[in-house]
């Protein structure tokens, strides 16, 4: 017998009493008394068994500091936020700060930066009150299907879903350059599992784009139009640096297309010699890709980078690079109320894709126990006070016998 079969054997118990009640041959006036004493009870067992259980307090998903949550961040995914469970931040935004602190009570963000820079807004208009919450909580970018103003938050707004059969192939095949992709994405929907879409997967996998996150995008676009010429003393030297460098931001490289009249012998990256980027590259390092005339050079923020040439005077421009290493654009898959970080990422444990995790405290399961132990009391505590009922009645009014072992 399973567990979750046992709170139906007291209703079983109850049921059989009161074939006892309705068919036995008493006095009327017993039979009515026993009628409301059986219907009584089986309310009241039925009731602890039917009813919604009580939310209290909060769980922890404990896959975000045990094994998946640190390959995953190895790996270049995002950790953001979405709130409590069942619990809306227009309507209490003191939620934001609240799921803040417990994502970074287990995990960073990102490799680039400890704090969340991400956040699942409801679908919909953003208030000025809840904009406010989330900047003050040190969040930047928002998501994913918000209507109006974002009141200076970066908005990110959703392209597709990567659930099975509702999956737009169209979008994803004719992305434009430069562009995010931001692709939705849950595990399930209340009870029911939900199958991603492998035709959508193979399409992406085929593509020479960027798989990157909500926050390393940004903080890339950011990092890339910040490259800064430097002053040195070499002659043949020249040169820059990223120069948004803070210690409260995000540490993301920025890409930047440097062409020149006369290639660099030698480009250097703190004094060393920079790593080559290969062409088939689709996750976010740092390096050099050459190309003919220039090189795409991708840098880490405050990193001092040498293009040394032969010469003096050499003709150089550079442009800053929205896309990572000369891809096509970018896409991320975005999971929605993420409270179980297994159940979520279980199907994508070998795929190149990127993810920005959107964490939700799980709500923990209270069961009302109280009422079934009453019920049970009362359930043994019926038979006898019955039985002397009966019996005193039958003494008071001077019934004929009564089968009281049928009672």
């Amino acid at each position: 017998m399973s567990p979750s079969s046992l709170p139906i054997i007291p209703c079983i118990i109850a049921l059989r009493h009161c074939d006892a009640f309705f068919f036995s041959s008493s006095h009327p006036r017993h039979v009515l008394t026993r009628r409301f004493v059986c219907l009584a009870l089986t309310a009241l067992l039925l009731v602890p068994m039917i009813a919604t259980p009580a939310l209290a307090e909060w769980d922890e998903d404990n896959w975000l500091w045990n094994i998946i949550g640190p390959e995953r961040l190895a790996l270049g995914d995002e950790f953001g936020c979405h709130g409590y469970e069942g619990v809306d931040i227009r309507e209490d935004p003191l939620v934001v700060e609240d799921c803040r602190d417990y994502l970074v009570g287990f995990t960073d963000s990102s490799r680039w930066g400890q704090n969340p820079v991400s956040f699942g807004h409801p679908n919909g208009a953003v208030m000025a009150e809840t904009a406010t919450s989330l900047q003050n909580a040190g969040f930047s970018i928002i998501g994913d299907m918000i209507e109006g103003d974002s009141h200076s938050l970066e908005l990110v707004q959703r392209t597709t879903s990567l659930e099975k059969g509702q999956a737009d192939l169209e979008a994803l095949e004719n992305a434009e350059a430069d562009s995010l992709i931001s692709i939705y994405w849950v595990a399930r929907w209340y009870d029911v599992k939900i199958r991603e879409d492998k035709g959508a997967i193979s399409l992406l996998e085929s593509q020479d784009i960027w798989f990157t996150t909500w926050g390393e995008w940004h903080g890339h676009r950011d990092s890339s139009e910040s490259f800064n010429r430097i002053l040195n003393s070499e002659p043949t030297t020249q040169s820059y640096q990223i120069s948004n460098f803070d210690d409260s931001n995000w540490d993301v490289p920025g890409t930047a297309l440097f062409e020149w009249s006369e290639a660099p012998n030698q480009i250097l990256f703190d004094g060393e010699s920079a790593l080559l980027i290969p062409t088939s590259q689709r996750h976010l390092i740092t390096g050099v890709r050459p190309i003919e005339g220039g090189a795409f050079i991708t840098a880490a923020p405050g990193v001092t980078i040498d293009l040394i040439f032969d010469t003096a005077n050499v003709s150089v421009s550079k442009t800053p690079q929205t896309t990572f290493n000369g891809l096509h654009h970018s896409v991320t898959i975005v999971g929605h109320h993420v409270t179980n970080l297994h159940e979520w990422s279980s199907d994508f444990y070998n795929s190149p894709l990127r993810f920005t995790w959107l964490i939700e405290r799980p709500a923990a399961l209270e069961m009302n126990w109280h009422l079934p132990v009453i019920a049970i009391a009362v359930l043994i505590a019926t038979p006898a006070t019955i039985k002397w009922l009966v019996a005193r009645d039958q003494e008071s009014q001077n019934v004929g016998p009564v089968d009281t072992d049928t009672l």
